[in-house]
């Protein structure tokens, strides 16, 4: 195995026309499993799902442009309640899983999930000029296909109108991603897509974990020309702040807010702990009617939180 790890590698296969982002990550998954360990104890079909989400939210950072984060999220009412993982612009990954109440196994298939379940993509990049509040672009992913892969080159060969192909993989110690697509036009010659796709059915989950990404391309596509274009290092990280924080609570309205500061173990101040990275925020009931009375007077307020 490489010993370049976490890392996002964009490459060309030149003769084919064919655009790819490849993803692995080590270090920032066992940070990841470290949080998440209680949650996926007896759910092994979260933990692979939470895994391939993540491995599909650094994915796509290298095939659109996103300035801020971009996040993979699943709803729904079954046993699996809440999956989002996140990428940011600046290469930091995260991920959670929240289950429902009663152990019921978790289905591997998406469409088993029920038919009140969400998929969606969401770009947030930072506030346009003037504006206090980030620009957001959403995409709903339909739920037909019997995985996440599947699901996401449904979503990319209808919304961008060219031929995807994706493998997510997941195991208890890596995770890893490829992303092949079509380039727009005539780049390549007439087979170059149909040869691309064929080589890529030939990769295995396996394969793709364990096979370093410069022997993995050229093994798999060499006949062509594969150019590696560059990259990047990813790795763990949480976006949480103080100032999230401040901007949550006082989301949530003034009663609410006072509410969440006098329910605490400490009196007088509302305690958050951070979902995904477990840091623990104060925030003093002074602090509060001070950011509350500012909002109310429409002044500069901290920033809104997803």
């Amino acid at each position: 195995m490489s010993d370049a790890t976490d890392r996002l590698t964009r490459f060309l296969i030149d003769r084919a026309g064919v655009r790819g982002v490849h993803v692995r990550l080590d270090e920032a998954w066992d940070q990841v499993l470290q949080r998440m360990r209680g949650e996926l104890a007896a759910a092994p079909a979260a933990m692979e799902m939470l895994g391939e989400a993540i491995a599909a939210a650094a994915l796509f950072t290298g095939h659109t442009k996103v300035d801020g984060r971009l996040s993979v999220q699943l709803r729904s009412q079954g046993p699996l309640r809440t999956l989002f993982a996140e990428c940011t612009a600046a290469g930091t990954v995260r991920g959670l899983v929240r289950l429902a109440p009663g152990g019921e196994p978790v289905p591997r298939q998406l469409s088993a999930l029920g038919d009140d379940s969400l998929l969606a993509i969401t770009i947030e990049n930072p506030p346009a000029p003037g504006r206090r509040d980030p620009v957001r672009y959403q995409g709903l992913v339909g739920l037909e296909a019997d995985s996440l892969a599947g699901a996401f080159e449904d979503y990319f060969r209808q919304s961008e109108q060219l031929p995807t192909r994706l493998l997510l993989a997941a195991g208890e110690s890596a995770v890893a991603g490829l992303m092949l697509q079509k380039l727009p036009g005539d780049e390549g010659d007439d087979d170059g897509w149909t040869r691309s796709s064929a080589l890529f059915d030939t990769l295995t989950s396996t394969e793709l974990l364990d096979v370093p990404v410069d022997t993995l391309l050229n093994r798999l596509f060499h006949e062509d020309g594969v150019q590696l274009l560059g990259g990047r290092a990813l790795r763990f990280g949480c976006s949480c702040s103080a100032e999230r924080v401040e901007a949550m609570l006082v989301s949530l309205g003034e009663d609410e807010a006072l509410a969440a500061a006098g329910s605490s173990d400490t009196p007088g101040s509302a305690e958050i702990t951070c979902e995904f990275c477990g840091q623990q925020y104060q925030v003093t009931e002074a602090r509060l009617r001070q950011l509350l009375e500012a909002e109310a007077k429409g002044l500069e307020a901290p920033g809104r939180t997803q």
